[in-house]
């Protein structure tokens, strides 16, 4: 069973980023180091995880997802 995880990120700005992973150590060593130069958290660091959760389906993840960011 793979799992699927929704993250929220608190950014040195004092914003949030919410996001959708399937490895979720990875994908929040990649925001940390900026590995994306585009990314909304790359200006936003250092960042901290305040939560997340876990999902086994990844559907059900990225409507999670989308009903944080409404």
């Amino acid at each position: 069973m793979k799992l699927s995880y929704v993250y929220i990120l608190l950014c040195s700005d004092d914003t949030y980023y919410v996001g959708v992973t399937s490895n979720l150590e990875k994908r929040i060593e990649e925001h940390i180091v900026g590995k994306y130069y585009e990314s909304y958290t790359y200006s936003r660091r250092p960042l901290k995880l305040v939560y997340y959760t876990t999902f086994t389906d990844i559907v059900i993840a990225i409507e999670y997802e989308k009903k944080i960011k409404k």
